[in-house]
Formats: C-alpha cells, structure tokens, sequence
C-alpha cells in the first residue's frame, strides 16, 4: 500500500486537523508516514499546504514529487487547482466549492469549475453547506475528509478513531459534531467512486 496525498487551503481552514486525522489513523494502522507543511502565509489568509505519504514500507522522502500524487484534497477551490501538476493521470481532486476570496483578482467560480470537471476523478462539494447542516461551519475541513476517506485506503473506523481521539479533549458534542461532518463527507465521496 502507498499513497501520497496533497493536502490544500487557506490559513483557519483546518489543513493541520486534517493532516493530524490521517496521520493518527495511517500509524495506528501500523503504516509508514511522512509528512511536510508549508504554512505560508496563513494567518493572512495565505495559502497551506501539506505533503503526506502512508505506505507499508518505509518512505524516503517526505515531498511528493510532480506527477505522482494520488490524492489533492483542497478545501478550496482555487487552492485545488494550484496542485494539479502534482497529481498522477489516475489521481482522484477531492475540492470545495466554496471559496475564499482573499485576493482582489479571484478568478470567477464558473472558470474554477470548467477547469475542475476537465479532470476524469474529481469531486466537487460545498463543504461549507454540509457543515451547516452537520451543525458547524468549523466542521467543514472534516466533511471534506469524509469525502476523500473512500479513496485513501485506511480503515474508515481507524479514521473514527482518530477524531475522536484528537477532538477528545474538547468534549463528546465536539467529537460527535466531527463523526457527523465526517460521515455526510463519506456519502459524497462513496457516491463518486463508483
């Protein structure tokens, strides 16, 4: 087993959280792990990023190089597309829908769009909407694990696991709120892979 997953947003929307979920559930499930971050210029809104590799044997590098990735997980749009050099022919571009406009040139949601189903394995959700739903906007990075959880061959349970250990310590509604964010993510990403 091998997997390389770029991991993109903005600074606030939860990369970090992310990176953490998967990291926990890929070495509790006895797998190697590597990861680097580039943090940018995120309390400005600026742009995060984060490479991670699982495999089950061990990993030389912590940076994945052009053309291999098999996930870009981005809760935002724009931020999706920056990383698509990156991603192997077969690699699967799990994004929001929702951007944020930190910038005064933000491209127009139309073009991001027509660039994003030009792709053959993508999915395209608003997290943001299914996070309201769940019952918190702060949830919305974690919908969109849910939505890459079918594609990143770890046991979903180990994932479960991992939110509720590291959301833990902020008590059972905030593990609770997470799991339920996690599993409207899973039904978009499960309805996709077929």
């Amino acid at each position: 087993m091998k997997k390389d997953i770029i991991l993109a947003g903005v600074g606030g929307q939860g990369i970090l959280s992310i990176a953490a979920v998967i990291g926990y559930a890929a070495v509790q499930s006895g797998l190697y792990l590597k990861q680097a971050e580039v943090h940018g210029m995120s309390q400005r809104g600026g742009d995060v990023q984060s490479n991670l590799r699982l495999s089950d044997k061990p990993i030389a590098s912590d940076l994945i190089p052009l053309g291999k990735a098999d996930i870009i997980l981005s809760v935002e749009p724009m931020e999706s597309l920056r990383y698509l050099p990156w991603l192997n022919e077969k690699g699967w571009l799990i994004t929001s829908t929702q951007p944020f406009n930190n910038i005064p040139d933000y491209p127009s949601m139309d073009d991001l769009i027509t660039e994003i189903e030009k792709l053959p394995y993508h999915i395209a959700l608003d997290a943001d909407l299914m996070a309201r739903e769940a019952g918190s906007l702060k949830v919305a990075n974690i919908v969109m694990l849910g939505a890459a959880s079918p594609f990143l061959d770890l046991d979903y349970d180990q994932l479960k696991k991992a939110i509720a250990f590291l959301f833990g310590k902020k008590g059972d509604e905030i593990v609770e709120l997470n799991l339920k964010a996690l599993e409207a993510g899973r039904n978009v990403g499960l309805k996709n892979a077929n």
